[in-house]
């Protein structure tokens, strides 16, 4: 299987939508589609939570006529087209504003942990990259070099500094971060934070450095966490991850020596062969991450190529951790 189909196996990896990157600056262009009726406006709170329907099933986004009614105030950021709609984000500042939509529309909030295991690809797709995008909002109303306040320009995909012996522009921000599985012979090498309860195990993981490569990131990562020395390594696939920033490109990894160091980021870490983990989960000793998570899916591909066993079938898919599951 190709990297780009492995990607999209992965949760909020499926977003198939126009952002139309180009038109955005455009205030005709933007307005015309802000004010046509196949606009929909997702609803963010400010806690990161979305409206969804009553039953928690999907989006409950706003039709044109709803968000002049109920939220004309808000500025809306262009999210992008698919299928005849163009979606936009409203993020609702005030808590009482927003459980007032919910209830004038006999609607709810939920998470995106809950969007992630239940909805369509698209769905959960357009919430994870409205909450990315959200955030980056939320912790960028100021310049970086001069202090002055930030205005939100390009339909809310870039910010400009209102200083004008500065104005620098500023862009969303994404943090690359690895994530890995690494194998020696037939084992494969899993850790368990200082903040995970025992028997739970994940991947290692950590973010890129100024001037290295993804490679040499893998590398530094499994031996600063571990202390095992990664030969070599292959991408795998990648996932974006809204808490609050990042994209996670999975790698798999040899090792050429099992000694393990276990370095202060970790509380302990450990071999397991594919007995080991089926043993574990059935046993219920042993927790993985969520299946929500790329993580998951590098140990998934792990044990399918290791010892042909479906991980679905014997995994207990344990409340969603943020970070570094």
């Amino acid at each position: 299987m190709s990297s780009y189909l492995r990607s999209r196996n992965n949760t909020f990896a499926t977003l198939e939508l126009e952002r139309f990157g180009e038109q955005r600056g455009d205030a005709a262009w933007l307005n015309a589609r802000v004010f046509s009726v196949q606009a929909r406006f997702l609803v963010l709170r400010d806690d990161g939570h979305v409206l969804v329907t009553a039953d928690r099933s999907g989006l409950r986004q706003l039709d044109l006529d709803e968000r002049t009614r109920l939220a004309g105030d808000c500025e809306p950021t262009y999210l992008g087209e698919a299928g005849g709609s163009d979606h936009f984000l409203l993020r609702l500042a005030d808590a009482a504003h927003a459980d007032a939509v919910a209830a004038e529309l006999g609607a709810q909030f939920a998470p995106l942990r809950h969007a992630g295991r239940t909805w369509p690809g698209f769905e959960a797709g357009l919430f994870a990259y409205a909450l990315g995008l959200a955030n980056w909002q939320a912790r960028t109303r100021f310049c970086s070099n001069c202090a002055a306040p930030l205005a939100l320009e390009a339909a809310g995909h870039r910010a400009k500094c209102t200083n004008p012996r500065c104005g620098m522009e500023h862009f969303p921000r994404t943090d690359p971060a690895i994530i890995v599985i690494v194998e020696y012979r037939d084992t494969c090498l899993l850790g368990r934070g200082p903040r995970l309860p025992p028997g739970r195990f994940t991947t290692l993981a950590g973010f890129v450095e100024p001037g290295e490569t993804l490679e040499d990131c893998v590398r530094r990562e499994v031996f600063e966490e571990s202390g095992v020395r990664v030969a070599s390594c292959d991408y795998h696939s990648s996932q974006p991850w809204p808490f609050p920033a990042s994209i996670m490109l999975g790698f798999t990894a040899q090792a050429d020596d099992p000694r393990i160091e276990v370095g202060p980021e970790l509380a302990e870490a450990r071999w397991f062969s594919a007995d080991q983990l089926i043993d574990g989960l059935r046993a219920r000793s042993l927790v993985l991450p969520p299946r929500v998570s790329v993580a998951y899916r590098l140990i998934e591909h792990w044990l399918r190529q290791s010892a042909g066993i479906a991980l679905d079938s014997v995994a207990n898919d344990e409340p969603f951790l943020p970070g570094r599951d």
